[in-house]
């Protein structure tokens, strides 16, 4: 019984990750209400398979997108228009690189020393990136597609390994969509710059 209620929820956290992406892609703010609720059901899903970082990574997606929720309304509100999309600046991207590190070692000592994490680097690896590249993607930065190319095709890998299956086909979805989310929004980004003369 318990399996069947892991599976009801991890396949109704993927159908929500896979809406999730396409609102991301066309730029629709309603991602951020669709991502709170895929972020509940993987509470629950990564609790169950032992992939604590990635469990966590789940509480700060519910505050990120009461964030993004946020900048992004606000970003249309104040300007009667939606948030641009921008690049990342060199300046920004060391940081974003320094924050990165910092928090994969951190969390990497917390999976190795306190918990019994099955894959305690790689968790961690998947979860740093992830922090930082959804701060991005609040803000609209392009190259936040990249990251997620990189986190999603690691994390593939992980839940294969885990057998989480329904996730795997979800994270697949992800690592292509990325790569179409990239030439989408840059796409948009150029028309944009080009019609107001940047």
């Amino acid at each position: 019984m318990d399996w069947i209620i892991d599976n009801i929820i991890e396949i109704i956290g993927t159908i929500a990750g896979l809406i999730f992406l396409y609102l991301e892609i066309k730029q629709n703010k309603w991602l951020w209400p669709v991502g709170l609720l895929t972020s509940v059901m993987y509470i629950y899903v990564f609790f169950v398979a032992k992939l604590y970082a990635d469990m966590s990574l789940q509480f700060y997606y519910v505050f990120i997108s009461i964030y993004g929720w946020i900048i992004w309304s606000h970003g249309s509100n104040q300007s009667k228009k939606e948030l641009p999309v921008t690049h990342l600046s060199r300046k920004l991207f060391l940081i974003l690189f320094g924050v990165s590190m910092a928090i994969y070692v951190f969390i990497s000592y917390v999976l190795v020393n306190f918990t019994d994490g099955s894959v305690p680097y790689w968790d961690a690896f998947t979860t740093a990136l992830s922090i930082v590249a959804t701060w991005m993607l609040a803000r609209k930065i392009l190259e936040q597609w990249l990251v997620w190319v990189v986190v999603n095709s690691v994390s593939l890998g992980l839940y294969i390994y885990k057998g989480l299956y329904p996730t795997s086909i979800l994270f697949f979805f992800y690592t292509v969509l990325a790569v179409i989310g990239y030439l989408q929004w840059k796409k948009d980004m150029l028309r944009s710059q080009a019609m107001s003369g940047n």
